[in-house]
Parts: C-alpha cells; structure tokens; sequence
C-alpha cells in the first residue's frame, strides 16, 4: 500500500509541479496589481509568497554541502569498481566543452543576425561597471579551500546595519571531497569504516533531500510569484530584441540541441525531459543551480545514469557546466556591447568568445552570477564593462531561462556519456515513473 501511494505521487508530481507554477503566477500577478506599499494586501501576499521561495531554496541549499561531500565520497569508492572511471570523468569534460561550442556558436549567429545592439531603448548614461567581475585567476584560487568545510563570511552594511552572511564554494567542497575520498581508499582497514560511516549518512541525507523534493510545488508558488510580483516585464520593452535573442538561443539548445544529441545517441528525447523536468523546472523559477543541485543529481540517477557517476558529474557540472550563462549569455551580450558602443569585432575576436564561453565557465567555478562570465568575456575582449550595466534591469527575467538550459545540460551530459560508454541503465531511462528510483522506503 505504501508503494502504491508513492507511486501516485511520483506521476502526478509534474502535474503538481504545472499547476504550481500557474498558481504562482496567478497570485504574482495579483500582488504586483494590488501595489507594494507595506501592509497593503499586495505587500502582504508578496512578502508570504517570497517567505516561501526563499525558505525551500535555503532547505535545499542546506543539502549541498553535506551531500556533496557524501556523495562524492561515496563515488570515489564506488568509481574504483566502474570500469573505464577514468574514461567517465575526461568524457564528462568533452561533453561539458562541446555543448558548450554548439550553444556560444548559436549565440555568435544569433548575435549578428537579429543585432540588438542596434535595436536598444536604453540610453548610455545607464551604462556602469558592475561591482562583481570575472577573471582568468578565478579557477585556480577557487581550487584552493579556504577551509574544511569551503565556507565563506562576508559582512556589509544594510540600512545602517551590519549583516554577515555566509555562503560556500561548491568547488571548494568538491576538492575536499575528492581528496578525503582517496585517502580513505588509501586507509585500509581505518579508511574501510569512515567509507562505511559515509554511506550511511549518505542514506539518511537522501532521505531528507526526498522530503524537501516533495515541496517543490509549494517552493514553485513562491519562487514564481515572487518573480512576477518583483520583475513583472516591464523592463523588457527596452531592451526587447536582445531579450528575444536570448530566449531564442536558449530555445534552440534546450529544445533543438539537446533533443538531438539524445535522438542521436538512441535515447528518447521526450523520455529525458519528462524525467528532468522537476530539475529544469526549479532551476527556472530559483535561478540557482547550486540550490537545485540536490534535484539535478535525483533525476539524473533516475534516468539510469550510475548513482557513483552522477554524484561526480552534477557538482562537478553545476560549477563548471553553464550553456545558458557561460555560453549564450556572454555571446550575445558581447555582441550587443559592441554594437551599442559601435565597436567593430573582428574575426579573431569571435574566436575569442567561442574560446571564453568553452573554457571561461572552468575559469570562474566557484563564483556565481552571469555577470561574473560576461564581464570575463568583455575584458577578454577588450570592450568596456560598463555595458554590463545595460543588462542588468532585466537579469533576473534573463536568468530562469539561462539557469533552466544550465541544469538540463548538467543532467544530460552525464546521460551521454552513460550510454556511450554502456553504463547507462536503459530500462531504467525508459520506464514511465520519473523519480522513481529515488523514492525512499516509507
């Protein structure tokens, strides 16, 4: 009986899921008319609605680092029993780089064919220099743990207060993870029990993620209505064309690209998106592929990829493998800087995007926003930051788009590379329960 009831909810949790996302942007829609004063019915909704987002997101971030740690572990002692594990991991990097080459290529074409740059209703006294940039340095500090656990503090002043607030580095944890992971291989008998300890706190981890997955359509409510409530689309009247190149070029990847990619390697295509959609899904309405990782990793076990491959794979893709923000996005954006500065770009320097947006996500792992990797490219380029500035009115719509392609390219690579490599469990990716292999015993 209790099989029968988790197996109902797992099918009609994309509907839960769909239907959360209309709710949210129906409530989003009414707390942006009813206005923003405080204590005013739409103030009160809009605050309930991003009391709700922020706290499932802060649930899940809260997973991240335990189960990175665990998992990656975990996988370490489980990869030396894989055949080909090191075929695993440099396959994984191919992929990460040649999706990243088809997506910066579409937006380069993107960029020239439909020209925002000379289509904008900004003005340029709207230009300014961003306070958060990007550098070639970035991968190789990033590498190095600040401490055990890559935990960071930073304090600044906010209406006369200090507030401090502390984040981590996914990259940092995956370092600590790798190293600690082979010296318990390297431990004999001592390293057999903490290899133990770990698969059991790795279980019970699991456990919990399962608990807060089954809140995503109450996270989606807030999330998205939050989002509506906030940004609404006014913005987007000025800078319309270079929004719809955007979207255009993250369309084209997500459902152009990918689809064929899977078709082209024998997997249904629509089989793959109706087992990652409660990742894609959170990844747009949360704009954070850290705080989806959690989800990202389930649906990536649940569509047949080894459970020891994808606890290596989605950390390591959701720091290094972005096709929406470090390959699209900075593609068309350079673009449009250059052509609203009037800036010609010539051939060396397209190759220059192509070389930023394959190898620049490596470059700023670690460090999180868009901005981060658009700034990297402009400097790399030679044109002048203050053009990020233009864009950022109309970011956060930008960025559920980019954040959802990010995440479904995370779960599809180590899916191809699965079924290249003949680890892939097709029975598993073919069968009609998504989630399902994640269900934790009642």
């Amino acid at each position: 009986m209790a099989a029968q009831k988790q197996s109902r909810f797992i099918s009609g949790f994309g509907v839960q899921v769909l239907a959360a996302m209309v709710v949210g942007v129906i409530l989003g829609l009414i707390a942006r008319n009813l206005g923003p004063a405080d204590g005013q019915p739409g103030f009160v909704l809009a605050e309930t609605l991003r009391i709700l987002g922020s706290s499932f997101i802060q649930l899940l971030k809260a997973l991240v680092p335990p189960l990175v740690f665990t998992a990656i572990v975990a996988s370490i002692a489980n990869l030396a029993d894989l055949q080909n594990a090191a075929r695993l991991v440099w396959r994984t990097l191919l992929w990460f780089a040649i999706t990243a080459l088809i997506a910066v290529v579409i937006g380069i074409s993107l960029g020239l064919v439909l020209q925002p740059g000379l289509h904008a209703g900004v003005t340029a006294e709207a230009a300014k220099a961003p306070s958060t940039t990007g550098s070639w340095l970035d991968f190789l500090t990033g590498l190095v743990p600040s401490n055990f656990l890559g935990l960071s503090a930073s304090t600044k002043l906010v209406d006369g207060a200090a507030t401090t607030s502390v984040s981590f580095n996914v990259l940092q944890i995956l370092v600590i993870s790798l190293v600690i992971g082979v010296a318990a291989l390297r431990s004999g008998e001592a390293g057999k029990t903490f290899l133990a300890f770990n698969a059991s706190a790795l279980a019970v981890i699991r456990k919990v993620l399962w608990w807060v997955i089954r809140l995503t359509p109450i996270g989606t409510v807030g999330l998205l209505g939050t989002a509506v409530a906030k940004y609404g689309w006014d913005a987007l009247s000025q800078l319309g064309q270079f929004a719809l190149a955007i979207y255009i070029g993250l369309g084209l990847v997500l459902l152009v690209v990918y689809p064929a990619l899977l078709a082209a390697h024998g997997l249904n295509p629509l089989r793959f998106f109706r087992t990652a959609w409660p990742a894609i899904q959170l990844g747009f309405v949360s704009r954070s592929s850290i705080g989806t990782l959690p989800v990202t990793e389930t649906v990536t076990h649940a569509l047949g990829v080894p459970r020891a491959y994808a606890a290596f794979a989605v950390p390591l893709g959701a720091t290094t493998k972005m096709d929406g923000c470090a390959a699209i996005y900075p593609a068309i954006s350079a673009i449009f800087v250059a052509q609203f500065f009037g800036v010609p770009l010539q051939v060396t320097d397209y190759l220059l995007i192509v070389f930023v947006s394959v190898l620049g996500s490596a470059a700023t792992a670690g460090l999180t926003g868009a901005t981060v990797m658009l700034t990297l490219t402009l400097s790399t380029l030679g044109l002048p930051l203050e053009g990020a500035g233009l864009l950022l009115a109309i970011d956060p719509i930008l960025d559920m788009g980019r954040t959802a392609v990010n995440v479904a390219g995370q779960a599809l690579a180590p899916t191809l590379v699965s079924k290249e490599l003949g680890v892939l469990d097709e029975r598993v990716y073919a069968r009609d329960a998504p989630l399902a292999a994640e269900a934790a015993p009642s």
